[in-house]
């Protein structure tokens, strides 16, 4: 190293406190940044940890996956990604069979099956497919998204039958709608009529 950098950081280290010093290139330095994570979140522990799933409350879907219910396979894919999708097995083929599938109201279960009859094999099992991008988490990550999308979808509520009143409103709309559209064909016929040369 050169001369004038050890003597520079052998000066800046003589003016440091050593209870509180931290070790860098073999020397000790008090410096610590104002943005560390200790000082940022000081009653935190620093740990990385995985939350337990959230507990559904109105038997309804929570967007929560367990991963161990669903059966994951990767292969070759043919989207983006040059030599690299000839390498790498980044295409994500996510099946479960739908009837087993405990971890979704029933009501939800049928649902889902009446509306992706396309995704569904012979044997029941439901089978969501990416290869969106070159990266194989990113097209794990985008499967589950397109898996929680036909959920949501089959959730949804179902067409409410209409009250009498209501019913009887959307007629008689539907009924004033037809007048008035009469009413305009049979002006411009006469305006047309009105047009014509007089027969003798």
């Amino acid at each position: 190293m050169n001369k004038i950098a050890v003597n520079l950081l052998a000066r800046v280290a003589s003016f440091r406190v050593p209870q509180q010093s931290y070790h860098v290139l073999r020397r000790n330095y008090s410096f610590k940044s104002d943005l560390s994570l200790d000082k940022i979140y000081p009653s935190s522990n620093l740990r990385l940890y995985t939350p337990p799933p959230p507990q559904s409350t109105d038997s309804k879907f929570s967007g929560f996956i367990p991963l161990d219910k669903l059966e994951v396979t990767y292969s070759r894919s043919s989207g983006p990604g040059g030599q690299n999708v000839n390498t790498v097995s980044t295409k994500v083929d996510i099946r479960f069979k739908l009837e087993a599938a405990d971890w979704l109201p029933e009501a939800t279960r049928k649902r889902l099956a009446e509306l992706q009859k396309g995704r569904l094999t012979k044997d029941g099992y439901l089978i969501i497919k990416s290869e969106l991008t070159r990266s194989q988490q990113m097209n794990m990550a985008d499967a589950l998204e397109k898996l929680r999308t036909f959920i949501r979808e089959a959730e949804k509520p179902t067409t409410v039958e209409l009250s009498p009143e209501t019913a009887e409103k959307l007629r008689r709309r539907h009924e004033k709608a037809v007048r008035e559209r009469l009413a305009v064909k049979r002006n411009r016929s006469a305006t047309k009529a009105d047009r014509r040369a007089p027969t003798l």
